[in-house]
């Protein structure tokens, strides 16, 4: 099963380096389902749940002023020589399991320095070449994505600390979908264990 998690980052990965731009729903659904499957797979071997429900985890923002709590959230990332070459953080506004139905909304940021380390500081997307934050809405007529493409469009992403014990930090910016209508990000703060699947 670790096998199948780890393609999954080898898609991602490059599909990122191709300058290709992957949905955040590919995104997220490739962290959610690789967690719902190491999950399963440490309950059969007798190992704890790593999707185990924490009240210390969180991760939130103030969406066009409404506050969001996400409650399926993940942090995920990788990288070579121990350094964090790779980080995304991101996360459902509902409970999702491997039976739901149509997702929820869902907001993620994703931070790329291939050959380079991610560590504690503020990164932007105007400096960033390979980060992105995207925020989906499911519909009836699919989904509406709103993403930091435009170069108007700017996100923050203060990292306060990083290891293989979790992340925690703070975000803001703007995302704009295809028709020009923008979303304000502000106040966001994450909290989140390293590569467990918190459904609060």
């Amino acid at each position: 099963m670790k096998i199948f998690a780890n393609n999954i980052a080898d898609q991602i990965k490059s599909s990122i380096l191709k300058n290709k731009l992957i949905s955040l729903n590919e995104v997220l659904f490739c962290l959610v389902l690789a967690g719902l499957i190491l999950s399963a797979c440490s309950k059969k071997n007798g190992g704890s749940n790593s999707s185990q429900s924490s009240g210390e985890y969180y991760f939130r923002a103030k969406l066009n002023g409404t506050p969001k709590d996400f409650q399926t959230v993940k942090f995920q990332g990788g990288g070579n020589d121990n350094h964090w070459e790779h980080v995304v953080v991101g996360g459902y506004e509902a409970s999702v399991t491997a039976n739901s139905g149509a997702l929820s909304p869902s907001l993620d940021f994703e931070i790329w320095r291939v050959g380079g380390n991610i560590g504690t500081g503020t990164y932007v997307t105007t400096t960033e070449p390979q980060m992105i934050s995207r925020y989906a809405v499911q519909t009836g007529n699919g989904t509406m994505l709103y993403n930091t493409i435009n170069a108007k469009d700017v996100f923050t992403v203060k990292i306060d600390a990083i290891s293989k014990d979790g992340i925690k930090g703070a975000f803001s910016g703007t995302l704009t979908n295809s028709t020009g209508v923008s979303i304000s990000v502000k106040d966001g703060v994450f909290n989140l264990p390293y590569d467990k699947l918190v459904n609060r």
